[in-house]
Parts: C-alpha cells; sequence; structure tokens
C-alpha cells in the first residue's frame, strides 16, 4: 500500500525511530515530508531512547506518538514499554511500526532469521496488539485496525503495525548525501594494510561486508576478522572483551557512527578502562547507511571530543587519507587507547556483496586464529 494511505489514517503529527530498510517507504516520505524537524520527526540513536521521547511527547501533549524501528530494536524497547509504557505503571499509549526483517520463508541475513520467527511473539509478550502490513493491506483495513487501536489508547494500551517486505511503497526519491569525499570501502582498505595481523572486530552494515570483500580481494583469509553482523551498536564491546582476555595481542573496533551513537555508554567504559592494545575507529558518514542513508546525529557531534572526555588518551578526527595513514600508524606504533574518527563520504558499490561464510564459521575461525 501507498505510504501515504498509512499516514493519513494513523493522523499522527509525530514521529521518531530509528530507519530500516524494510521502512525504506516510510523514512523516505518523513524525510521528503519534514527532513528532520524535533516538532515532527527526530531520528533517535537507539529504539530505547524514542520509545522514552514517545512517552515525553504524549505527557506534554496527551497525544500518541509513532515509533518506527526494524524488528531487531525490539530488544531496545523491552525495559521501556513494560516498565515505563505499560498500563500497570504509567499507561502511555504508543504505536509502533516494525519492520519484519527475517520473516519465516522469506530469505533474509543470518542475523535476522531467529529474531524475525520471534518478531510477533514479542509484541504479544509485551502486551502490543498488531496488525500485519503486506503488499495486499488497503487503506479500509488500516481504517478498521486504527479503529480498535484508538480503543486502547485510550486504555493506556499501545499498538503495533509490523510491516512485511513490499508491505509500503512511496514514488518520491530522496538522495542522501554528504560533501566528504573519503570513501568507506577505500578507507578500511587503509585500516588492513595497517593493522597487518592484527585482529579487526568490525560493526554490523556495509563495513562488514566491505571488509571481507577486501581480504578476499587480498587473498588473506578471514580468520583475524570477527564480523558483527547483528547487535548493532556493541562491536566495540565485543572487541574491549577480546583485547582484556588476549593482551599480547593488538584488536582495532572498525565502528560506525550510527552504530556508537545507539550505545555510546561503551565508550565511558573504554576510556574508563584505557586499555594499551585496543583502537577504536569510527568511520563517521552521518549516516544509517547499511539501512537506507538516512541521518545521524553524529555530524553536527564531536565524537573526537567525546572520547577524550571518556578517558581515551590519544584520540584525532581525519578526512584526507594522508591523516588517516598518519593516524593509523601512530596507534599501531603506540601502548595505549586509541580513537581514530574518520569522516567518510556517503556510498558503496551497487555490486558490493556479502560474507560466503556463515557466522558460526566466522566466529570459529576467529577463535582459532587468536588462539
Amino acid at each position: 500500500m501507498k505510504v501515504e494511505e498509512l499516514i493519513s489514517a494513523i493522523g499522527a503529527d509525530f514521529y521518531t525511530g530509528v530507519p530500516d530498510s524494510q521502512l525504506k517507504a516510510l523514512c523516505n516520505y518523513l524525510m521528503h515530508t519534514y527532513g528532520i524537524d524535533k516538532e515532527h520527526h527526530v531520528i533517535a540513536a537507539n529504539e530505547g531512547n524514542c520509545t522514552a521521547l514517545a512517552a515525553g511527547y504524549h505527557l506534554a501533549t496527551g497525544k500518541v506518538a509513532v515509533v518506527y524501528m526494524q524488528n531487531s530494536g525490539e530488544g531496545n524497547i523491552i525495559n521501556p514499554v513494560a516498565s515505563l509504557l505499560n498500563d500497570a505503571v504509567y499507561a502511555i499509549p504508543v504505536l509502533f511500526i516494525v519492520g519484519w526483517r527475517g520473516e519465516p520463508g522469506v530469505h533474509d541475513e543470518p542475523q535476522h532469521v531467529y529474531q524475525g520467527k520471534v518478531t510477533c511473539k514479542l509484541l504479544e509478550d509485551m502486551d502490543i496488539a498488531y496488525n500485519i502490513i503486506d503488499k495486499d493491506t488497503t487503506s479500509e483495513d488500516i481504517e478498521k485496525w486504527m479503529a480498535g487501536y484508538r480503543r486502547l489508547f485510550e486504555q493506556g494500551k499501545s499498538a503495533a503495525f509490523v510491516v512485511k517486505k513490499g508491505g509500503l511503497s512511496y514514488d518520491e526519491k530522496v538522495v542522501y548525501k554528504n560533501d566528504y569525499p573519503m570513501i568507506r570501502e577505500e578507507i578500511i582498505r587503509h585500516i588492513v594494510e595497517y593493522t597487518g595481523k592484527d585482529i579487526i572486530v568490525s560493526t554490523t552494515g556495509k563495513a562488514s561486508r566491505e571488509l571481507f570483500e577486501i581480504r578476499e580481494q587480498n587473498a588473506q583469509g578471514h580468520g583475524r576478522d570477527f564480523l558483527t553482523v547483528g547487535s548493532m551498536g556493541h562491536s566495540s564491546s565485543i572487541a574491549m572483551g577480546v583485547a582484556i582476555n588476549k593482551p599480547d595481542k593488538k584488536v582495532w573496533c572498525v565502528d560506525g557512527d550510527g552504530a556508537v551513537l545507539m550505545h555510546m555508554g561503551s565508550m565511558a567504559l573504554l576510556g574508563a578502562n584505557r586499555l594499551n592494545n585496543m583502537v577504536h575507529i569510527v568511520i563517521n558518514n552521518g549516516a544509517h547507511e547499511t539501512v537506507g542513508g538516512m541521518a545521524t546525529v553524529a555530524d553536527s557531534i564531536d565524537l573526537t571530543g567525546v572520547a577524550k572526555a571518556c578517558g581515551y588518551p590519544n584520540a584525532i578526527c581525519v578526512n584526507n587519507y594522508e591523516d588517516l595513514d598518519r593516524a593509523l600508524k601512530d596507534a599501531k606504533d603506540k601502548n595505549e587507547l586509541s580513537f581514530i574518527e574518520v569522516k567518510c563520504g556517503i556510498g558503496a558499490r551497487d555490486d558490493l556483496g556479502r560474507p560466503t561464510t556463515t557466522a558460526k564459521e566466522n566466529k570459529e575461525a576467529f577463535m582459532e586464529y587468536i588462539r
């Protein structure tokens, strides 16, 4: 169905969420209509963040906000849904729109398979009524479901739409770009050159896919890399866990700005522990590029300053390859925790592949390598 029909039937005037490729039509509509406008549309750091933001909106206005997200974000909303929104606590209604990655019977990436199986069960466990939107859903269906939802909202209960692949469409094209000239895949190629035989933990999305392809092109094997295909925002914590227990090995974390923002508390933990065998690299293109390109707030904050404030003894921001190479060499040579923020353009090759090994094969090869 056309996303405009869904928006009209919902009748809300405030949307907040974390972008999802399954919800590209909705995300593009919101960007085309509102852009990033704190009065109508806020892209949040994580799904719990936008759920609490929706609660504040309701407290201030008495109206119901819409929270959109990929189903992988359900885990992030369990706490605020159960201990804040629930009608046994504050009875704050929210309408969730959930992209159904890993829908049973539909091929998807390994990180989505189990999440896809439990998507609807998790909503049921959180006492969130839901209906499923697919390509055959009509505006009349939405109107009928919304009538029932409004009765639930009056009782302080929440509701959700679960959107299948192809369930929403939008005809307007939205182009996401910035003015930084560096290319992420080339940045990772430079990182690979300087890290040598060191360990790399790479973040969710295209960064891990590009790292895998570079290893293939170099005929280097994949044992030294842990590709964090899911668990967005946690790659630096994974790297920290490895670095603590392998103090004789250099551990590099290749992170993204959207991932860092999602669980920024990990930077405080890293800075406080000051592991002298770890390097944290954040490739910052100011966008959730892997799921479509919608903006993060990372281009308007000083991530390098955050790292310094968290206690990283070495922190630098670079925006060209010459400075990147110098920073990589310095981090390689230093026996201290280092942070490198790399300003990056938005974009990737159209023919970018995906890892040909399974997640379990990656884990086993990685564990064997670091042994």
